[in-house]
């Protein structure tokens, strides 16, 4: 069955384009104009993945994901022609699960797709992990590189299995902190820098180019699973 995606944005030149894009990938595509008419959509349609634009003439964009996210867990890729840090931030927090800065290109997009509709299968399928000759075992609670065990603190290790259980997606600073230090440190940045240094040490190929916890300026981290 060919996965369904929502586009909700209110210029209709760019909805045409992700029209083209996605049908091009198999999607059936639906599209709303409005933040009131795509969240009615999401509730008909049940998409897979929803494409939705911030600035929308009716709700903001961070009002609906608010409200959706009473609701529904659907897979959501904010688009956004503004490039500010802060924006991405609030979307993020308010439980996009990634964004794409307009203009964007179509392999950057695609890639985004694919990886926030993997957030979608059930967690207990997510229970070994490989990259590589990196094998990380959520069920036994051990972390392998070409075949020799990585010792890991509990912090370390929570800290990989909330990136391995969200592949692809970007997990802001505040996010991170809040799931593994608790709702008092999200102020704690330092706190969170020392740990994924550690971690990239252990986990990474190249710890000076890592390529797992990819940052993102400002926001917080990838892992590119």
């Amino acid at each position: 069955m060919n996965p369904v995606a929502l586009i909700i944005d209110d210029e209709v030149q760019i909805r045409r384009l992700l029209r083209l894009v996605l049908e091009g990938e198999n999607y059936k595509v639906h599209e709303a104009e409005t933040g009131q008419h795509g969240l009615m959509e999401i509730a008909t349609r049940k998409p897979d993945v929803v494409l939705l634009d911030l600035g929308l003439p009716d709700l903001d964009g961070l009002q609906v994901l608010k409200r959706l996210r009473e609701w529904s867990e659907v897979p959501v890729i904010v688009l956004t022609v503004r490039d500010d840090v802060q924006e991405k931030v609030a979307a993020l927090d308010a439980g996009a699960d990634d964004y794409i800065t307009k203009p964007f290109s179509t392999p950057e997009l695609l890639a985004r797709l694919r990886a926030a509709q993997r957030k979608t299968r059930p967690s207990e399928e997510v229970s070994i992990f490989k990259n590589g000759d990196l094998i990380v075992d959520l069920t036994a609670h051990v972390v392998t590189r070409a075949g020799r065990e990585i010792k890991l603190s509990a912090t370390e290790y929570a800290l990989l299995r909330l990136f391995v259980k969200h592949p692809g997606r970007v997990l802001t600073h505040r996010h991170i902190l809040r799931e593994i230090w608790g709702p008092k440190s999200e102020e704690h940045r330092q706190y969170l820098r020392v740990y994924v240094t550690h971690l990239r040490q252990k986990i990474e190929p190249d710890p000076a180019k890592p390529s797992l916890i990819q940052t993102q300026p400002g926001i917080g981290y990838r892992f590119t699973g």
